[in-house]
């Protein structure tokens, strides 16, 4: 199998934390690559949900603010202060 060198470049802390965490797995960071790597080759998708941290987009404030539209489009009292309140 021919090989190919990769280098990436992370924040020193997160990669101490890193290699520690691996070596109690019994592995190095080259090893977990190489797993990660074979899993988006073989799933072709990142194996791991990636979501923001923002609260703004979550399903419950999405419905939040669609019901707070569908009042100002029906003409209810909504101010615009109760729109960003949250």
């Amino acid at each position: 199998m021919n090989q190919a060198t990769i280098n990436l470049r992370i924040d020193a802390d997160l990669k101490r934390e890193l290699d520690s965490i691996l070596h109690e797995m019994g592995m190095n960071i080259t090893t977990a690559f190489t797993i990660f790597a074979k899993k988006v080759a073989r799933e072709r998708r990142i194996p791991f949900e990636i979501t923001t941290p923002d609260p703004f987009y979550s399903a419950e404030n999405m419905e939040m603010l669609k019901s707070r539209v569908a009042d100002i489009d029906a003409g209810r009292n909504v101010s615009e202060h109760e729109l960003i309140e949250v």
